[in-house]
């Protein structure tokens, strides 16, 4: 990777899966919109939110239909994949320089979930079997 990009954020949007058919044959693509956030000190030795910036990101294959499954709005995720600058069309007819993050990895941040509701599998049974 040339220039790899490594960030935390959270998805402004769930996925969009799309298929597409390329010249070694069809693969599946999830793109997303991600929020970064830069954070700095304050003064009494805290961290707040200072800026922050948006990247379209895009992932290929196994790892985008996972994505489309799991991830929602909201979700705070790591990403780890390479910058990529695109020429593209506004929709005024207007040439605009666009950087999209094309991913090799994109992982679910559990710290940002507060509870989770679990059953385990003997004890549904238990419960099956009482009833």
């Amino acid at each position: 990777m040339q220039n790899l990009f490594i960030g935390k954020g959270n998805l402004g949007d769930s996925p969009k899966l799309k298929h597409v058919a390329g010249r070694s044959g069809d693969f599946t693509v999830a793109s997303m919109r991600v929020m970064f956030g830069r954070y700095g000190q304050t003064e009494d030795g805290g961290v707040e939110q200072v800026g922050g910036f948006w990247r379209e990101v895009e992932i290929y294959g196994a790892k985008a239909e996972a994505c489309a499954k799991h991830l929602r709005k909201g979700a705070r995720v790591l990403v780890i994949g390479e910058e990529r600058e695109f020429t593209a069309t506004d929709d005024d007819g207007n040439e605009v320089q666009v950087i999209k993050v094309v991913a090799e990895d994109v992982a679910l941040q559990l710290s940002r979930i507060e509870s989770i509701t679990f059953t385990p599998s003997r004890a549904r049974e238990t419960e099956a079997a009482e009833v």
